[in-house]
């Protein structure tokens, strides 16, 4: 259970709601980043492993439109394993300044070759030779491994660009359900899902906290 304080915040009424799911999200994340003074656009990913156990890690949300949340790992770590198997995650986003929460469901896709080398172009170069240098969630024996690897890459690409490397690119959750929540007083928290009805639309209900 979130800790909330007697004051936790305002009501939260379904007429305040947008119809569509993305745009109230768009109005609460342009909130947070207002009011949560660290990493507003991190986000608890959860995926399934082969056997059916969840797993969970805090990832940075690199993008966001109607399609969905793009954020962006090496293809070969464990996520991406899992992602390979049961392509499916859910993700939490949680702000305390302001006392929400949102969670949202859905199958994850690979973003687009171009948009992961566009992406990447764009990040510090120690960034980008750290793609090449670490082989994400295998066992290091010592961190002189790691550095050793760096001071390779660094030289092999000294003097040019760093080009991405093929395990490292973007995957998007595309939503198939949706919630809001917003701590409330007593622990009479409001929240409201949003899922899709039989023609595809969607539709927002009153979920007990």
């Amino acid at each position: 259970m979130l800790p909330t304080d007697a004051n936790a915040g305002p009501p939260l009424r379904r007429q305040q709601l947008s119809s569509d799911p993305a745009e109230q999200f768009r109005r609460w994340f342009l909130n947070a980043k207002e009011n949560e003074p660290v990493f507003p656009e991190a986000m608890t990913l959860a995926t399934v492993q082969r056997d059916g156990r969840p797993t969970a890690r805090v990832v940075l949300m690199k993008e966001f439109d109607d399609r969905g949340f793009v954020f962006y790992t090496n293809y070969d770590s464990r996520k991406g394993d899992e992602l390979e198997s049961l392509p499916v995650g859910a993700l939490v986003f949680w702000w305390r300044s302001v006392q929400r929460q949102v969670r949202v469901e859905g199958e994850i896709e690979k973003v687009s070759p171009s948009e992961s080398d566009q992406y990447f172009a764009s990040r510090p170069r120690g960034s980008q030779l750290s793609a090449w240098a670490s082989r994400q969630s295998t066992v290091v024996v010592k961190r002189d491994m790691l550095e050793e690897q760096m001071q390779i890459f660094e030289k092999k690409f000294r003097g040019a660009e760093v080009p991405r490397p093929d395990h490292w690119g973007g995957y998007r959750l595309i939503p198939a359900r949706w919630e809001f929540w917003q701590g409330r007083a007593d622990r009479l928290h409001d929240r409201f899902e949003y899922i899709r009805d039989q023609d595809g639309a969607w539709v927002s209900r009153r979920l007990a906290p």
